[in-house]
């Protein structure tokens, strides 16, 4: 094993470390919560990434996304975190997508990558319901990751079924949505806050990207959101024996 991956392997062991660098995981937004989605994926010694993203920085993302600095200013996101996650483990494998994932690609995309775990760390509904379903159907474990936007207490962050959030107008349109489908909502992980949003923070916008508004949002909360996902994701990858058909 690497040196640089000495510390983990005193915790968890080489059996779990060379799981992880035999695992693939998808990462669909870069923004706040999936460059530190990104970052620790790739400290654990993750060996494949792919990473999506069709959008460049500029500067209103420095308060909250991890690559988001002068020099990196109408870069792109994918790009970017690629050169640094090389940086981090010159051994990965970094794909890289510069697109914004219309709906329609989702299952070609899946198919030709095929991942052992997707993390959805876009904040719009249309691509993120298409993304769970996708998954739901391909039998590809998915982490999805709501509303961090207009919350400011770190301690009403968890990650649970999806089913069970509450308090998440982006995850009650999600659950809406997946029911009208008829799919389950049943194996799909979610992180999300408790914590009401604060309503005057919302900002209405033109209605492009598929994003009609946001909420103002802190440093800390986007990082503890991709925090917890990639916390979820490394001790699924660094245990499994096998997927069961009860987890999807």
């Amino acid at each position: 094993m690497n040196h640089w991956l000495e510390r983990s392997e005193l915790l968890i062991g080489s059996e779990k470390l060379e799981k992880l660098a035999k695992s693939h995981v998808m990462i669909v937004g870069l923004g706040g919560i999936g460059s530190f989605a990104g970052e620790f994926i790739a400290r654990a010694g993750v060996g494949t990434l792919t990473l999506i993203d069709g959008d460049v920085f500029d500067p209103t993302n420095k308060n909250r996304q991890l690559t988001a600095l002068d020099s990196t200013i109408g870069k792109n996101k994918a790009v970017v975190l690629a050169e640094r996650i090389m940086d981090i483990n010159p051994n990965a494998k970094v794909n890289i997508l510069e697109e914004f994932v219309v709906p329609e690609r989702v299952w070609e995309l899946l198919n030709e990558y095929q991942p052992d775990y997707v993390m959805d760390c876009i904040d719009s509904v249309s691509p993120k319901l298409a993304w769970l379903l996708c998954c739901k159907k391909q039998k590809i474990k998915v982490i999805t990751h709501l509303g961090a936007g207009g919350k400011s207490d770190p301690s009403t962050v968890h990650v649970v079924n999806l089913v069970d959030t509450h308090n998440c107008k982006l995850g009650s349109h999600i659950k809406k949505r997946i029911k009208r489908k008829g799919a389950s909502l049943r194996g799909i992980k979610a992180v999300y806050s408790s914590e009401l949003q604060d309503k005057k923070s919302l900002k209405m916008t033109d209605g492009t990207k598929f994003k009609k508004s946001f909420y103002g949002t802190i440093s800390y909360m986007p990082a503890l959101f991709g925090l917890h996902g990639a916390a979820e994701v490394i001790r699924y990858l660094s245990s499994k024996e096998g997927v069961s058909e009860n987890e999807l």
